[in-house]
């Protein structure tokens, strides 16, 4: 199996969606405690939700294979981004806490670095050859980096998160110009009920902060979603098509808004 699947672009955006993969190697499932066999913390029906994306023009890279395999969204030396709780590179708890593997499972250092190889290097070449790409051909190229979690995480953040998280890593990831239109997007949403909020808890992980490259032509933005916003937060995670039906307009502006300032230039 192919660790990751690919849709070129036509338009200067790359949608990246690393946690949205469910498969596991061979003989992983048994090393996981119950709770976690569900893989509970997948960031569940993105592709589905983002349906849009290729009647825009905009390209796709998403991960196959879980994030409790590794995350794609970590360091390969898995430095912590955050303050406080968070998850690593190959994690070893839920959100929650909770221990993710059976007692003596975890994976040890050089497990670690086969995985690095395997599962997170091409993911990241490829974003790296195709915003090259996109670059090249429209002057600038931006990478959307899309996630979405349950609504209510204690260990991770204080209360409920606001729908719509944009981050631009403190405006360092993509041009101001650009996280205003986005913000915007955002209030706009505030008419159906929807919250946001610019580079608060989320500001953007390691692949927003890694690509957004402004003064090289590359501008990374994330948005993590509350998954109350499209689906049911608890096992067995069904999506809501009624929910999503009212959110799925304003995301496809954030595509549009994105992809209509690169062009700007062209």
């Amino acid at each position: 199996m192919d660790v990751f699947g690919f849709r070129a672009a036509r338009r200067p955006v790359l949608v990246s969606l690393p946690h949205v993969g469910t498969a596991l190697p061979d003989g992983f499932i048994g090393r996981l405690v119950p709770e976690a066999q569900g893989l509970p913390d997948t960031d569940w029906h993105l592709p589905r939700l983002y349906d849009f994306l290729e009647d825009l023009g905009v390209g796709v890279i998403q991960a196959r294979f879980s994030r409790y395999v590794v995350d794609l969204n970590r360091p390969s030396n898995d430095t912590p981004l955050y303050s406080g709780a968070t998850t690593g590179l190959c994690p070893t708890t839920l959100f929650d806490g909770a221990p993710l593997y059976q007692p003596g499972a975890e994976p040890d250092a050089a497990e670690v670095a086969e995985r690095v190889t395997r599962y997170w290097a091409p993911y990241h070449d490829a974003i790296t050859a195709e915003m090259t790409r996109l670059r090249d051909q429209f002057g600038r190229s931006v990478l959307f980096d899309a996630h979405s979690i349950r609504s209510v995480v204690p260990r991770l953040f204080e209360g409920r998160l606001p729908d719509l998280n944009i981050g631009t890593n403190d405006g360092r990831s993509a041009d101001p110009v650009l996280g205003d239109r986005l913000v915007a997007v955002g209030a706009d949403a505030g008419a159906d009920g929807f919250t946001h909020v610019l580079n608060g808890r989320f500001k953007g992980g390691h692949i927003t902060r890694h690509f957004g490259r402004p003064a090289e032509g590359w501008h990374a933005v994330q948005l993590e979603m509350a998954q109350v916003t499209y689906m049911e937060e608890d096992a067995p995670f069904a999506f809501d098509e009624a929910r999503a039906a009212r959110i799925r307009p304003h995301l496809r502006r954030f595509i549009e808004t994105m992809a209509d300032w690169a062009e700007e230039r062209a």
